[in-house]
């Protein structure tokens, strides 16, 4: 009985303050009386489940449209995203140019997952610092379970390389491609789309927050 309080209606609220103070009684007691009157034949604790089935169920109706507001939300911000259930995007850069790589990633799923990346990715030219941003969230969507997903980029280098024929693949990402290539394949149905620079905001913030670290 112990959510008995929380489970009544405000009226059985205040009809039981009332009865406590006319009988000197307990407001639990007021109460418990109140409701079982207010059960009758189904008894007080079926009606006690009846109700908390009832707010478990708006729960997760308010849930679950918190959940498509954030995703339409999303969706706003980034007018590219596809229908896929899962949905990521990369950036890297390296400075100077090789040196010093950053990373930047953001990835979607399911239930309002959101996983972030930020961080340092060794040394490098920028055509490397962007395939490892994208081998990055491919690690972060298999480790996640993704299944069905659709990658957005800005680096046309890197998007033709990982997408294109492999006789065409440049020698020198060869490694990279091959990683990113066997990710890509443990996520189900798979996209890799180019977008311009100004659709990918986020994960450009996201690589330069680790340069600025």
């Amino acid at each position: 009985m112990k959510d008995a309080a929380l489970l009544a209606y405000k009226s059985e609220r205040a009809a039981s303050r009332k009865l406590a103070q006319r009988l000197g009684i307990s407001n639990d007691e007021a109460l418990l009386r109140t409701l079982t009157v207010a059960a009758g034949p189904l008894g007080i604790d079926a009606l006690l489940a009846q109700r908390r089935a009832l707010l478990d169920a708006d729960a997760a109706r308010r849930q679950a449209r918190a959940e498509r507001q954030a995703l339409a939300a999303e969706k706003r911000r980034n007018p590219d995203a596809s229908n896929s259930p899962w949905c990521a995007w990369f950036d890297g850069s390296a400075r100077p140019n090789p040196g010093r790589c950053t990373i930047g990633g953001v990835l979607l799923g399911p239930g309002g997952t959101r996983i972030e990346l930020s961080q340092d990715a060794g040394h490098g030219n920028s055509g490397e610092a962007e395939y490892r941003a994208l081998i990055a969230v491919l690690e972060a969507a298999v480790t996640a379970g993704a299944d069905g997903l659709t990658v957005y980029g800005d680096s046309k280098v890197v998007i033709d390389d990982v997408t294109g024929p492999a006789h065409a693949a440049a020698p020198s990402l060869a490694p990279l491609r091959a990683r990113a290539s066997e990710l890509l394949a443990r996520c189900g149905q798979t996209q890799v789309r180019w977008i311009p620079r100004h659709r990918n905001p986020e994960a450009d913030a996201l690589s330069q927050r680790a340069a600025a670290a």
